[in-house]
């Protein structure tokens, strides 16, 4: 009889296990890969911001169908900007003056300018809240490079910038219609109240 001790044994199924690692593992990595490049682009083949699915502040799941029928001014904040004060009381004015009208108003935190979004989501909140903020406040993100969210990056395509698309600065303001279409752009040094004009002619 063959004597096979423990220590065989479980040198045998090691081999096993690495060999079937080293087959299933390149096609699963390749696969994953592909799986995340595709979610990356899908942006592109968005027909209006309601493709889209976003977090709020609390890192829940929010699909812009919500906002169908609605204008929406959708806003990268910043809590420590030279625009700040103004921005937010000004954006307050615009959610109470035309919330019953149709707007709607998003507000994205992003820390790429400066770094002057570097609160965590419960302090975002209880600064939006000492604001008077009620529109909808949602969860940190990059609005340019790679890891910018898709969103961002359909706005881009849809609104470029002057010279480029990128977002230049906090509190770039882009108009969505009530067909999900973004329609305008806005950049920081365009005060909020200034919108109204161009917020009329899409209620």
């Amino acid at each position: 009889m063959v004597n096979i001790s423990t220590s065989s044994v479980l040198f045998a199924l090691v081999l096993v296990v690495a060999l079937v690692l080293r087959c299933y593992w390149p096609f699963q990595s390749k696969s994953l890969s592909s799986t995340t490049n595709k979610m990356a682009e899908d942006w592109k083949n968005a027909k209006s911001v309601y493709d889209f699915t976003v977090k709020d502040i609390k890192g829940e799941d929010v699909s812009l169908e919500k906002y169908k029928g609605f204008v929406l001014i959708i806003v990268n904040v910043a809590s420590k900007c030279g625009y700040t004060s103004k921005h937010y009381k000004e954006l307050v004015e615009l959610d109470e003056k035309y919330h019953d009208k149709g707007l709607r108003i998003l507000g994205f935190p992003c820390n790429q300018f400066g770094g002057q979004e570097p609160g965590d989501a419960e302090s975002i909140c209880s600064f939006t809240a000492k604001k008077n903020v009620k529109f909808d406040i949602f969860d940190k993100v990059d609005v340019n490079g790679n890891d910018a969210h898709p969103l961002w990056k359909y706005l881009k395509s849809k609104q470029g910038g002057l010279l480029i698309d990128s977002i230049k600065w906090n509190f770039t303001k882009f108009i969505v219609d009530k067909d999900g279409q973004p329609v305008e752009r806005h950049a920081a040094n365009v005060s909020p109240l200034g919108l109204e004009k161009s917020l009329e002619k899409y209620f």
